[in-house]
């Protein structure tokens, strides 16, 4: 049976919907596009950089070019090969692409890197030392092969462990390392500098199990390429045409895969945005699409600048703030709406005095959109980091507002707060067997399945709790020494902990208990992506418990939440980080915890500095064009941060939007003035690029005369003397309260009857 989608000079490609003639005239839904849209479809030959801003139609431009090329004949459905990097994204594409030509677009080399890595490979397996039939590991069965090949050569896994090494290895192979090619430094010092030598016997037990992993698809292909050029070659012949998604998000190896199979034919289009490029954690270069130029010094740039999805005045701030990267090729996003267009409304930033108001203020806010007819699925909070997410999500469950976690569980629903609250539990009520399983070996107490098992039987046939059980069990010689060891201590631990918890408040019980049990330290030893996002969850957890009075009370109000939380629905509010926006867009987003060292992230600039710092502000421009209609950007100037009060400055980026395009809402008196931060220039350049100082670091004569005064006449950036604390300088003013940061003292909240001026 012949292929119905084969192509040859002889007989004329007729899809099953319709007839396409020899020479088919341009289709009528290229008269659908703008300039550069059209621009972009039509440059198939050589190649070509879309630079496509935030909501300018860059999906549609590249289904609409792949559907050109196939109607008007340039090359059969398999010479084309198209990536995208999700399946999602893959399947929409084919379906539309279908839509337009017919069932050609089944035959099209269509995928994510890894999916067409694995079609080349179950190919040609024997040249990468595989087998046609090779299995692809998931992640805990990468950890498990890992921590066998520790506990053989005797490494220790509590200090150095498995999930920690193998975000490493897989850190070298997203840069297309072998281990032969790994050099000094780069994690090579982790397991007591065995890390190679892992990697090595990794990739070698891997083989022998006939299995891969997904950082192997791509390490695989590019070996393939090297040692056999003749499926290189095969392959160059065969792609005529090579599209690219999200090449902004594209890592080395995948960079280099795209560089050999394009050396020959050269017709390469790749669509992306390098002032979107937020998931260097993940692996991205954005150095990948800043070099296109060079890399290619014939290419065809076409900038796609029109914007479809948000108001003028949203675009005038977003492209004024990403205007300060300096690694960036350059475009300037304006309004694609022909004809007259409402500049809508500013962006509306907001200055509170702390966090709760922020989440007070943000919540009345979502209210009055509400009675004005805005639907809450229209509306987004977006925040910089998952931990920020338990005091919007109280106030949103107190006023009664729908609303999910988009890209992540809820805060309570998170692994580490279940397990937290397993603890309280457990402390609070002895006889909750539930949270007993859920923590007696977390951390690793050397309890397994056969321990516990014991301990329910006994637990069964006494009609005792299992912390009961286990208590029994200790006395006697049923479990080995040690497992009766760990019993012991845990539930000697239990014991005192219940003795506190009528006597210390909440949050000082919970900060003891994780940390006299291990929890903490599990965390702060595992050396995974997500380590240390649970221990800041951890710490906001802690810090969420000062409010409560009694460990029952907050357990029951966990219990409701959770029950909310189970019964809610998705047509609610969004919340989610703003990493995981991309791609989304909503009439109204909500930017809260615009301020140093939340946002842009200390963590991010202390370990990589400018590179980070405009990654951060990326960031930002991702959230603000989000946004259709609306955006609030908001900052606290005290905040709560892992239970330790800490006075805040807005962030840079605030200062970096366009005073044009925004409505200042701050509080009288905060940050002395309207500036924003009341920082001259002088001070912002003497900061330098990754870090800015905090209010404290800033001599007077940078801060502006704040239009508020204490009731003695003092106001922020006075220098002031006390008896007790000596000199320092005024940060805050609240009626007769002074927040003043002592030059030996540290930041202190007195009465301003009792300073002087210095």
């Amino acid at each position: 049976m012949s292929d119905p989608f084969e192509l040859n000079d002889d007989i004329p490609f007729v899809p099953a919907a319709s007839y396409v003639p020899a020479a088919p005239p341009p289709p009528m839904w290229l008269d659908k596009l703008n300039p550069e849209q059209k621009e972009a479809v039509l440059a198939t030959e050589g190649p070509v950089l879309v630079l496509s801003g935030a909501g300018t139609g860059k999906t549609r431009v590249l289904i609409t070019r792949l559907a050109y090329i196939l109607s008007q004949r340039q090359a059969k459905p398999w010479q084309i090969l198209a990536v995208t990097f999700t399946n999602r994204a893959a399947r929409e594409m084919r379906e539309r692409v279908g839509a337009l030509v017919g069932p050609a677009a089944e035959a099209v080399w269509l995928g994510t890197f890894h999916a067409l890595c694995v079609r080349m490979l179950r190919k040609n397996p024997e040249a990468v030392g595989l087998r046609s039939n090779f299995t692809i590991l998931d992640a805990d069965d990468q950890i498990r092969l890992l921590k066998q090949l520790m506990e053989a050569d005797n490494i220790d896994s509590k200090k150095w462990p498995a999930q920690g090494l193998m975000g490493i290895i897989q850190r070298w192979k997203d840069r297309g390392l072998t281990p032969d090619k790994v050099g000094h430094g780069g994690g090579t010092d982790y397991a007591g500098g065995q890390a190679l030598a892992l990697y090595r016997a990794y990739q070698e037990r891997l083989k022998s199990l006939n299995a891969a992993d997904f950082g192997d698809l791509l390490l695989h292909c590019l070996t393939l390429f090297q040692d056999q050029p003749e499926v290189l070659t095969q392959y160059q012949q065969q792609f005529r045409y090579v599209l690219v998604d999200e090449y902004q998000d594209t890592n080395v190896a995948q960079y280099l895969w795209l560089r050999l199979l394009t050396q020959t034919q050269r017709n390469l289009c790749c669509v992306g945005d390098d002032d979107q490029s937020i998931y260097s954690w993940r692996g991205a270069e954005v150095g990948n699409i800043l070099r296109f130029e060079k890399d290619f010094p014939d290419a065809k740039v076409i900038r796609l600048e029109r914007n479809y999805r948000s108001t003028p005045t949203i675009l005038a701030a977003a492209s004024h703030l990403i205007a300060h990267n300096e690694g960036r090729l350059g475009k300037t996003l304006r309004t694609g709406h022909e004809g007259d267009v409402e500049k809508g409304a500013p962006v509306k930033v907001r200055g509170v005095w702390d966090g709760a108001e922020e989440a007070r203020w943000l919540v009345e806010e979502v209210e009055a959109l509400q009675r004005g007819g805005q639907k809450l699925p229209e509306m987004a909070i977006l925040v910089r980091a998952g931990f920020q997410m338990l005091e919007f999500e109280e106030s949103l469950i107190t006023t009664g507002i729908p609303y999910r976690v988009v890209g992540g569980p809820r805060f309570y629903e998170r692994l580490e707060i279940r397990d937290a609250v397993a603890y309280l539990r457990l402390i609070n009520q002895a006889d909750d067997d539930l949270a007993f399983e859920r923590i007696v070996n977390k951390p690793k107490r050397g309890l397994g399945d056969t321990t516990i098992q014991k301990i329910h039987q006994l637990g069964r046939a006494q009609s005792v709790s299992m912390m009961e059980s286990a208590q029994r069990m200790v006395e006697t010689d049923e479990l080995r020494a040690q497992a009766r060891t760990a019993l012991k201590t845990l539930a000697t631990d239990f014991g005192r902990w219940r003795s506190l918890k009528d006597t210390m408040a909440p949050a000082e019980l919970t900060a003891m208990v994780l940390e006299e049990s291990g929890y903490i330290e599990m965390w702060q030893k595992d050396k995974s992506p997500e380590a240390p996002g649970r221990l800041d969850n951890l710490r906001e957890f802690v810090s969420g418990l000062e409010e409560w009075e009694s460990l029952a009370g907050f357990l029951d109000h966990v219990s409701l939440v959770m029950e909310n939380d189970a019964n809610a629905g998705n047509e609610g509010l969004t919340l989610m980080t703003l990493h995981a926006a991309k791609g989304l867009e909503f009439d109204t987003i909500f930017l809260p915890g615009w301020e140093e060292d939340i946002f842009p992230s200390r963590r991010s600039l202390e370990e990589s500095g400018q590179k980070a710092l405009e990654e951060e502000r990326r960031l930002a421009y991702v959230g603000l064009t989000r946004a259709r209609k609306r955006v609030f950007v908001s900052f606290a100037a005290n905040r709560r941060v892992y239970n330790q009060w800490q006075s805040s400055i807005p962030s840079r980026f605030i200062d970096e939007l366009p005073k044009t395009a925004v409505e200042q809402q701050a509080d009288a008196g905060l940050y002395g003035g309207g500036n924003w931060g009341g920082l001259s220039e002088s001070t912002l350049a003497r900061s330098g690029a990754g870090y800015r100082p905090s209010p404290r670091m800033i001599a007077a004569e940078d801060w502006k005369a704040a239009p508020l005064k204490s009731e003695h006449g003092f106001k922020i950036g006075d220098r002031v003397f006390h008896q007790k604390f000596g000199y320092g300088l005024v940060e805050e003013v609240e009626g007769t309260k002074l927040a003043i940061y002592f030059d030996k003292a540290g930041r202190k909240k007195v009465i301003d009857s009792f300073v002087e001026p210095a």
